[in-house]
C-alpha cells in the first residue's frame, strides 16, 4: 500500500478528492483511509445486491470489518444467487429491519462496532432508532448529513449540508448543522474552510426566512458561536461555487466562487441539489451522518459501489480521527 501522510493533502480551498486518479490509482480519501486500520461496522439490513456488494468490496479493500444485521437465511440466499461470498463474515441475525436498526444501535451504543452503514431498510427506520433519547448514540450535537461532491468540471471537490436528515431546520438546527460540516472539513485536512450559506438571493429580505438565517449565522461566526471557517452568506449558488459570477454581481466577500462547504436552506433544496449533480453533471459523492457517537454511512438505494466505498472512507476516517477505534480484519 503506498503511503498518503496527511500533510500531503491539499489544504489551500481543496478536499480530498473524490475521483480515481490516473492510471486506476485510488483516490487520496481512499488512501488516506487505508493508512488505518479497518473499522468494525454494522451493516444494517442488506437485503439487496448493492449493498451487499458494496460492503463485500469495503471489507476486501481493507476499509472493514463488516457485521452484517439482518434475517441470516435471506441474506445468505440473496448472496449465493449474487455470487457474493460471505463465509468469513459475521451475521448477527435478526428477523427484519426494524430489529435490524435496534440490534445495529445496540451494538454501537456498547462500542461493539465504531460505525454503521444503511442496507436496504428506509432511512427513517435506522435514524428513528439512532436518535431516540434512550439510544445511547446521542451526544449532544445536532445530528445532520454531509455529501463530500467532486464534479469532473469543478477544480475541486465540495460539501453539501444538510441534505439528507434535516427536513426545515430552524436557526440554531442550522448552527449545529454548520459546526459539524466545519468539524469534518477539519478531519480531511482542512484548516479553514470557506462556508456558504445558500439562498436565492445575495441580499438579505424580510420576506425569505434563508436569507435572514444565513445572515445570523455569518453574524454568529464573527462572535465565535461557529468556529473554525470562514462564514458568509446569503449567497447564490453561482456566487458561492463561480469566481466570474460573484464579479458580474459585485459580491465582495472572501468565499465568493471558491466555497468549500455550501449550506442548504432545507432538505428539499439540499437533495434536489445533489441528485441534479450526480445524475446530470456526473459527480462522485461520499455522505456521512455527523453528530452521534459513530459515523453512520446513510446510503441511498440508487448509490454506486464505488459512491459506498467513498463514504466507508469517510466513516473510517471519521471513526479513527481521535485514534480510539483499534479494528483488524479478520485473516
Amino acid at each position: 500500500m503506498n503511503a498518503y501522510p496527511a500533510a500531503a493533502i491539499p489544504v489551500a480551498g481543496s478536499f480530498p478528492g473524490l475521483m480515481q486518479g490516473l492510471h486506476g490509482e485510488p483516490s487520496p480519501l481512499l488512501r488516506l483511509a487505508l493508512e488505518r486500520a479497518p473499522v468494525r461496522m454494522a451493516v444494517v439490513h442488506p437485503c439487496d445486491s448493492p449493498s451487499l456488494a458494496a460492503l463485500s468490496a469495503a471489507w476486501r479493500a481493507g476499509l472493514i470489518e463488516p457485521v452484517i444485521v439482518g434475517p441470516r437465511e435471506r441474506i445468505e440466499a440473496l448472496a449465493t444467487t449474487a455470487r457474493i461470498d460471505l463465509a468469513r463474515i459475521e451475521i448477527d441475525d435478526v428477523p427484519h429491519s426494524h430489529a435490524a436498526a435496534a440490534r445495529a444501535v445496540e451494538l454501537a451504543a456498547r462500542g461493539h462496532v465504531q460505525a454503521l452503514m444503511k442496507g436496504s431498510l428506509h432511512t427513517d427506520e435506522l435514524m428513528s432508532a439512532v436518535v431516540r433519547p434512550e439510544s445511547g448514540l446521542r451526544t449532544g450535537k445536532r445530528i445532520s448529513h454531509c455529501f463530500l461532491m467532486h464534479l469532473p468540471s469543478y477544480e475541486h471537490p465540495f460539501m453539501i449540508t444538510d441534505a439528507a436528515v434535516n427536513v426545515a431546520p430552524d436557526l440554531e438546527q442550522k448552527r449545529g448543522i454548520v459546526q459539524n460540516a466545519i468539524d469534518l472539513a477539519h478531519a480531511l485536512g482542512l484548516a479553514l474552510p470557506r462556508v456558504a450559506i445558500l439562498g436565492a438571493v445575495e441580499t438579505v429580505n424580510p420576506q425569505m426566512r434563508s436569507t435572514l438565517d444565513a445572515a445570523a449565522l455569518s453574524k454568529m461566526a464573527d462572535r465565535g458561536q461557529l468556529s473554525g471557517a470562514l462564514v458568509d452568506g446569503p449567497l447564490g449558488f453561482d456566487n458561492a461555487i463561480s469566481v466570474r459570477a460573484a464579479r458580474l454581481k459585485g459580491i465582495a466577500s472572501p468565499l465568493a466562487g471558491r466555497a468549500d462547504i455550501l449550506v442548504v436552506p432545507d432538505f428539499e433544496v439540499g437533495n434536489m441539489l445533489v441528485k441534479q449533480l450526480e445524475f446530470l453533471s456526473g459527480a462522485a459523492s461520499a455522505g456521512i451522518v455527523l453528530g452521534a457517537k459513530v459515523p453512520i454511512v446513510l446510503t441511498s438505494r440508487a448509490d454506486s459501489v464505488s459512491a459506498r466505498i467513498a463514504s466507508c472512507a469517510l466513516a473510517v476516517l471519521l471513526a479513527q480521527q481521535d485514534g480510539s477505534a483499534n479494528c483488524a480484519r479478520s485473516a
